[in-house]
């Protein structure tokens, strides 16, 4: 046997009793208060809120209820939520919704270069239909500068979309100051603040956003369900037509019980997300700082302090990110190379791409998102097993080049931390 062969098996001999999930950007579990609310609108109120008789009406109700609730937490008016399927379709609709209605004023939108695909992905498609996309660049941090949102401004600008936080490496927007300096602009101000959700507050009034996005998944609600924040006046095209619901914008009888779920998830995240945070801080340090420590060749992706409190992004070198996913699932460790929206892609991340790192660092990239679950116990043992895993795939790995062998092949220098 190896020396390679017997480190795994020393390692997978210490293998945990339970998994640890650290992939909470990706989706959350579903808690167990939210699935009692839920349950009753999957069993026996499961009537369509457009009835006249008992549990249609009973169904209406909690929508009314659940809408009421989270207009609350988001300091609006309940006819300012939109309840829709996902924050994917959230986003289409803000994007698309926006853009296509207000084309007569203008046919500019502004958004970042490391938005989710949610938003990317319309952005791209609307230039085919003729509009102009302005993709603001991000420091090394990958945090936008609202200088660079004011000298891409213009007069035919209609829509500036830029995310609350990022959904790989957490880095936190400056939402509020990109909201003042529109204010006295034509353009509406959307963001994507699905991973934010339980982290940062959302009061929209504070934030000054005319539209924002939230989805139910990243906050131990169910999965299939988002709202879409529109702000009173702004007027949109629909994207689903159908029998009228959600005042004409989103056709199609609406999922009660996951609109249930998501107003008591985002009630709950809510209620706990000063004292949460605070703990999800210091695990994620203690994480971060000992990843920093134990392993040579590590980068840390995104701000140093203004990144979301479960938010944990390593670029390791001389390793690739898919190798290292499968060698921490056999050990019960959950975690991901970056975005779980593309993790079957084998496309390196745009996000770590953008804030200036070679490709090298993009494919070497792990993401950690803490939860509810995490203990201190879970982060003590990801330290004791990485550095170990690291040293095995750099062993077996083509990719591990010294320092000297890539500055003389011209692939540009490396700056190791």
């Amino acid at each position: 046997m190896t020396n390679v062969q017997e480190k795994i098996q020393e390692l997978l001999g210490d293998k945990p009793k339970n998994f640890i999930y650290m992939d909470n950007a990706a989706t959350t579990s579903l808690d167990p208060v939210v699935k009692e609310a839920m349950e009753p609108f999957l069993t026996s109120c499961f009537g369509n809120p457009g009835a006249f008789y008992e549990i249609g009406r009973s169904a209406k109700i909690a929508v009314d209820e659940a809408r009421k609730n989270v207009a609350s937490i988001l300091n609006c008016t309940p006819r300012e939520i939109i309840f829709t399927g996902s924050g994917t379709e959230s986003d289409n609709m803000a994007i698309f919704g926006i853009a296509r209605k207000h084309a007569e004023k203008g046919r500019h939108i502004i958004t970042s270069c490391i938005e989710h695909h949610a938003v990317e992905m319309p952005c791209k498609q609307l230039v085919k239909e003729g509009f102009e996309v302005t993709y603001l660049p991000v420091d090394k941090y990958g945090a936008v500068s609202v200088d660079d949102v004011k000298a891409a401004l213009r007069d035919d600008t209609i829509l500036v979309s830029v995310m609350y936080a990022n959904n790989e490496i957490g880095t936190i927007q400056p939402i509020k100051e990109i909201a003042e300096l529109l204010k006295d602009h034509q353009a509406f101000f959307h963001t994507d603040a699905c991973q934010a959700a339980g982290a940062l507050s959302l009061d929209v009034q504070e934030l000054g956003v005319d539209a924002m996005t939230l989805n139910g998944s990243k906050i131990y609600g169910p999965k299939g369900v988002g709202i879409l924040y529109l702000k009173r006046g702004v007027r949109i095209q629909p994207l689903i037509f159908g029998g009228g619901q959600e005042r004409g914008l989103r056709g199609g009888t609406e999922n009660v019980a996951y609109i249930v779920g998501f107003a008591k998830a985002l009630e709950i995240a809510d209620g706990m997300r000063e004292e949460e945070s605070a703990r999800l801080i210091e695990l994620r340090d203690r994480l971060i700082n000992g990843l920093m420590k134990s392993i040579t060749k590590t980068i840390l992706n995104g701000h140093p302090s203004k990144r979301l409190p479960n938010s944990a992004n390593v670029s390791i070198l001389d390793i690739e990110g898919e190798a290292f996913t499968l060698f921490l699932n056999e050990l019960g460790i959950y975690a991901s190379t970056g975005s779980a929206c593309t993790s079957e892609s084998l496309d390196p991340s745009h996000v770590i791409i953008a804030t200036g790192l070679p490709y090298e660092c993009a494919h070497g990239s792990m993401r950690f998102t803490l939860g509810r679950s995490t203990t201190e116990e879970d982060v003590d043992y990801v330290l004791s097993v990485v550095p170990a895993i690291v040293d095995i795939l750099r062993k077996m790995s083509p990719l591990n080049l010294d320092e000297s062998m890539v500055r003389e092949e011209g692939k540009g220098e490396l700056h190791y931390i």
